[in-house]
């Protein structure tokens, strides 16, 4: 999401860093810069006004003029205003009361308030061990009740029984009652969206609210929608009253401004971001992370987790000791290319890996391509048990059949097991030149020479 202002904001410090002294006007340059830049992420104007004062007051003083790596210095200083502006700590979803806990999700339609109902209940189910209900209270929306059943049954996670004629309000109470005689720990209400905020939205989410009394109300905005984003959360704030904010959408091509404009123009904090379109693509919103991601520091902190949650430590076990023999085969490669697009593709990986932006270039040169991962998988599931044991045994008529049977052409069967190839090399490298060996010389010395690589 932060893919343009990660850019701008790159090439800003790159020039500052450079520099072995600045001046009060080295620093004003560079700020007006950073000014730009923020309003063309779509940052709201009081935000950036407030941001840049912040920063400039603390990057003009003696201390950072006067220091050993100024440029650094400053890069500091905005790094902690922009955790500062996106709300200093993560903030996650308020259990703390009396079961079932009401939490009350609203937002204009189209936003995925639905999908991201679904995706929260999923989230507190595995991660806080919580049974959780969910209700829809849209009885507007052509099928939004059924649009939640079905999701419930893909998450396994329990909805209220659908009865048609009954109004929101009745469905909320209804839930409740349900959550109280069930021993639920959560009870979850969707409420209905409408294409504009109008007062007739507002009062009957209010009427709901009353009635239920909820713990949490999370609004849930389209980044995509930029400012507009920040206008519905004011009026929501304004007129129902909110106490966070989920944000979808942000793997898409948005500027990233909603973001950085919420916290400080509402007040309540970015609690979750939606990542994806499946139901356990959401993610805790660290504004330390995101911080360091729109400066390109990376965010490795979420990258370990996300393998932690993704990978098997039994499996990634035994494939380090078939790595280790020389066993390694295609189905293992086949398990790595399915580990990899788990966390979020190459693309998902590399955005948090420290410095990243300053190789955007090469990447792009080197064709990382997402739909690659699915397609060498759908080869390595067209050979057969023993084809995949020992590819040396793949000639031209089995490399014909293989491509016939995953829809690609002979050179992407090709490429596949040179690629193969290419990775049982480096394992060979790896184990001749032993531990230390590797630690001292680095991956640099088992990266293949071109296509992309320095």
């Amino acid at each position: 999401m932060f893919e343009g202002l990660t850019g701008r904001l790159g090439d800003i410090f790159d020039r500052l860093t450079r520099r072995g002294a600045l001046s009060e006007e080295d620093v004003g340059a560079a700020l007006r810069e950073v000014r730009i830049a923020l309003l063309e992420a779509d940052v709201a104007l009081p935000v950036v006004k407030q941001f840049i004062a912040g920063v400039k007051e603390k990057a003009v003083g003696q201390e950072v003029l006067r220091s050993i790596t100024p440029g650094q210095m400053v890069v500091k200083i905005v790094h902690d205003h922009l955790v500062e502006m996106l709300g200093s700590a993560s903030e996650g979803i308020n259990l703390e009361a009396a079961a079932p806990v009401p939490i009350l999700m609203v937002g204009l339609q189209g936003s995925g308030k639905t999908t991201s109902t679904a995706k929260i209940a999923l989230r507190l189910k595995t991660r806080e061990r919580k049974k959780i209900l969910m209700a829809s209270l849209d009885t507007r929306r052509p099928a939004a009740q059924e649009q939640l059943k079905i999701l419930g049954e893909q998450v396994q996670v329990a909805t209220l029984p659908i009865i048609p004629g009954q109004q929101p309000v009745e469905i909320a109470k209804r839930a409740m009652q349900m959550g109280r005689q069930e021993g639920f720990d959560v009870v979850m209400l969707d409420t209905a969206g409408r294409l504009a905020i109008d007062d007739e939205l507002m009062a009957e989410v209010a009427a709901v609210r009353d009635a239920t009394k909820p713990v949490e109300t999370l609004l849930v905005v389209d980044a995509m929608t930029g400012q507009d984003a920040v206008t519905v959360a004011t009026n929501f704030q304004d007129r129902v009253g909110i106490t966070g904010i989920v944000m979808t959408r942000i793997d898409g091509d948005a500027r990233g401004g909603a973001a950085l404009s919420m916290r400080q123009i509402t007040g309540k904090p970015i609690k979750l971001l939606g990542v994806g379109e499946k139901v356990d693509a959401l993610e805790a919103f660290h504004p330390d992370r995101i911080a360091g991601r729109i400066l390109g520091m990376g965010d490795v902190v979420s990258l370990v987790e996300k393998a932690a949650e993704n990978i098997d430590k039994a499996e990634a076990e035994k494939l380090a000791k078939k790595m280790e023999k020389g066993t390694f085969d295609l189905d293992d490669m086949a398990n790595q290319l399915k580990q990899i697009r788990k966390m979020g593709g190459m693309g998902g990986m590399l955005g948090m890996l420290p410095g990243i932006g300053k190789i955007k270039n090469q990447l792009k040169d080197a064709n990382i391509d997402e739909g690659i991962l699915k397609k060498q998988e759908a080869i390595i599931s067209s050979m057969t048990k023993a084809e995949r044991r020992n590819p040396d045994i793949i000639k031209a008529s089995r490399k014909r059949r293989i491509a016939l049977g995953s829809g690609v052409q002979v050179q992407d069967v090709n490429r596949l097991l040179k690629q193969f190839q290419d990775m049982q090399t480096m394992m060979k490298k790896v184990k001749k030149m032993g531990q230390k060996g590797f630690m001292r010389q680095g991956l640099a010395g088992l990266l293949p020479k071109g296509k992309g690589f320095p």
